[in-house]
């Protein structure tokens, strides 16, 4: 009997937590927070992919470089990868006559979506905000971090993925078990992108918000919110697939759609993560 009372009383509080994050993100107007942090990053998706090939392209084969970036586009943005990729490819067959202020004004461009998004944690986490602040300077120098930092993961991901196919045609035996080197390829880059996807937007929960969050908090937001995503995106891929009409409906404004509702998506998924740590901090103090 105790153990049935147990139970109920953890759902209770399971489905009065998630009550209670629900409602205080339609109070904080989360939704439109999310289709905000959609568009602006819309905008500076392209000019981050066409700086990622234009600077990396240096150091690694364009033919890697292009793999890999498409693979992690094909997981963020499913159905506008061969769009974005052509376009970036274009551009960079031309990147010669890129001169500097064309190239400051896509880094700019590229630092919107981290900008806006620092903007909504803060209005999540505004029953901490009101007593902290941070300097302008440091939410200046934020989205170049992370610009950095993602380069710097894709060049990282790439020369491994690079070591990879030089064994290609070869076979590993482990344990008894014969792995193709090719097939081992995509996996080794889809779970590297998990874990990079988790450690990113723990580090969006840990960062962005002005208040200091626990790192067990972030962690768990994170998690959470790649789950919710890789679900999402399933869903996304097979409806797309499968029922919507929106190539009928939209046309050729189609790929822009798609592409703007799947990171309405991402970002209503991130600004409900941010909201459950928003929730979990609240209860513990």
């Amino acid at each position: 009997m105790k153990k049935h009372s147990d139970t109920y009383i953890r759902l209770r509080w399971f489905f009065g937590f998630l009550r209670s994050v629900w409602r205080d993100f339609r109070h904080n107007q989360g939704l439109l927070l999310a289709g905000a942090t959609a568009y602006y990053t819309l905008l500076s998706i392209v000019p981050l992919s066409i700086l990622a090939l234009i600077v990396l392209s240096h150091f690694i084969e364009k033919s890697q470089l292009f793999y890999t970036l498409s693979t992690y586009m094909g997981m963020m943005i499913p159905g506008y990868v061969t769009t974005l990729t052509e376009q970036a490819r274009v551009f960079l067959e031309h990147r010669k006559s890129v001169g500097g202020f064309v190239f400051l004004s896509m880094l700019f461009f590229g630092s919107i979506a981290f900008t806006v998004l620092e903007s909504a944690m803060s209005v999540i986490f505004f029953h901490r905000f009101r007593t902290q602040h941070r300097h302008f300077l440091l939410s200046l120098v934020i989205p170049y971090v992370y610009i950095f930092l993602i380069g710097l993961g894709i060049l990282l991901v790439s020369f491994i993925a690079g070591a990879i196919e030089t064994q290609s045609g070869r076979q590993l035996v482990v344990f008894g078990w014969v792995l193709n080197l090719e097939f081992t390829t995509y996996i080794v880059l889809y779970l590297i992108g998990i874990v990079g996807e988790v450690l990113l937007l723990t580090s969006f929960y840990l960062v962005m918000p002005v208040a200091r969050i626990t790192f067990r908090h972030a962690l768990l937001g994170g998690t959470i919110a790649t789950i919710l995503w890789e679900i999402t995106r399933r869903v996304l891929v097979w409806y797309y697939s499968v029922l919507s009409t929106v190539n009928i409906i939209y046309g050729s404004l189609a790929t822009s759609v798609v592409a703007l509702l799947s990171l309405e998506a991402i970002a209503v998924i991130i600004l409900l993560g941010a909201q459950i740590i928003a929730e979990l901090e609240r209860r513990k103090t």
